[in-house]
């Protein structure tokens, strides 16, 4: 096995690559990128045996094919260091990988191809094209409500559901959620949810650089597969139900508070500095056109801060986590943000005044 590749153009799909490979592994061979050259072109392979991400290369000056597998962290490592637009002559002897470089010679261990993982993927049902840049979007207005290790296993993940032309992203971890819906742009004619997992959802928001390119997304009830320029995103589902949530749409709400997003957002980390550092409550007491935000802690510290508000129906004190109303708030687009309470004051909607693609609901809290 013998080629010869730019540190300019192996760089990138390297470390999209070894950011799903876990520093600490069961398997040795898991901590290793698998390399397969033959046919003019490069094909690198990483794992954790949930997750897989394929990037193919093509390359002109591969003067013997072959595969093999080679430390993934050690290898990035040398191709980042190296000076742009160094060439790199990658060699393999017997068991040692050498790759040189201008005056830099390096000799890699390696382990047989042949011991590689293979990545069971069941027969995809169901698929449908998508803007990149759209379904970053989706992503990111989602992400951060997921849960992390909670015992509802299906909450640490996200829900997406195709409803024929519509797509829909759902992330919960119990005390708060937020929605995303758009447009697919063609008729899938089919209803399928699934839930990708929590690590699967942030490696593909951190891979999906190119706003213009175009996804192919197919998907069994096991598995994802996602095309992505010249690369193969592979992931595990969940095996479970995500929860009803449609029930909390289905209640009669309060009158709703317009307010500016920025002046929200600057005074609720302001007085959020003094309050209890474990459960972050700041509290809301709308009345008329003023909201008070105001909290306290074990120390006896108090902070509160009046803002100007539009609002027409009945005064009001609830409470909220601070740092839950600044993730949703924060991921609105617009200049205004409209706070819809509902009736019994079990939750409360964060949105954008004019056609909302997405939504925040955020759980009061008690003080």
């Amino acid at each position: 096995m013998k080629f010869i590749i730019s540190r300019d153009q192996i760089l990138p799909p390297l470390q999209q690559i070894v950011s799903v490979i876990e520093k600490r592994q069961t398997m040795p061979i898991l901590s290793n990128v698998l390399l397969q050259a033959s046919d003019e072109q490069l094909v690198m392979t990483g794992t954790d045996t949930e997750i897989q991400i394929v990037a193919k290369l093509n390359i002109e000056s591969i003067s013997h094919s072959g595969e093999i597998t080679v430390p993934a962290r050690k290898f990035l490592d040398i191709c980042r260091l190296l000076p742009n637009g160094a060439e790199i002559h990658f060699e393999l002897q017997d068991d040692k990988v050498k790759v040189v470089s201008g005056r830099s010679r390096f000799s890699l261990s390696t382990l047989p191809a042949e011991h590689y993982p293979e990545f069971n993927e069941s027969d995809f049902e169901h698929g449908f094209l998508l803007n990149a840049g759209k379904f970053k979007k989706a992503l990111d207005k989602t992400v951060f409500c997921m849960a992390n290790q909670d015992v509802r296993y299906y909450l640490n993940g996200l829900l997406l559901n195709v409803s024929n032309s519509k797509l829909k992203l759902v992330a919960s971890d119990g005390h708060r959620l937020s929605i995303y819906e758009d447009d697919i742009g063609q008729a899938t004619g089919y209803e399928s949810r699934i839930i990708m997992p929590r690590k699967a959802v942030q490696e593909l928001s951190r891979l999906l650089d190119d706003a213009d390119a175009e996804l192919n997304i197919q998907f069994s009830s096991n598995n994802i597969r996602i095309f992505y320029k010249d690369v193969v995103f592979s992931s595990k589902l969940i095996d479970a139900k995500f929860p009803d949530f449609s029930k909390v749409f289905n209640q009669s709400f309060m009158s709703p508070l317009l307010i500016q997003k920025q002046v929200l957002r600057d005074a609720l980390t302001r007085v959020a500095i003094l309050s209890n550092e474990k459960y972050k409550g700041v509290t809301f007491d709308i009345s008329g056109d003023l909201l008070k935000l105001s909290t306290h802690n074990p120390e006896h510290d108090e902070a509160e801060e009046e803002l100007i508000i539009d609002y027409q129906g009945e005064p009001l004190s609830i409470s909220f986590n601070s740092q839950y109303m600044l993730d949703a708030v924060s991921n609105l687009d617009s200049e205004m943000a409209v706070l819809t309470i509902a009736g019994n004051a079990s939750s409360c909607f964060i949105e954008e005044p004019e056609q909302p693609l997405f939504k925040f609901i955020v759980m009061p809290m008690r003080m």
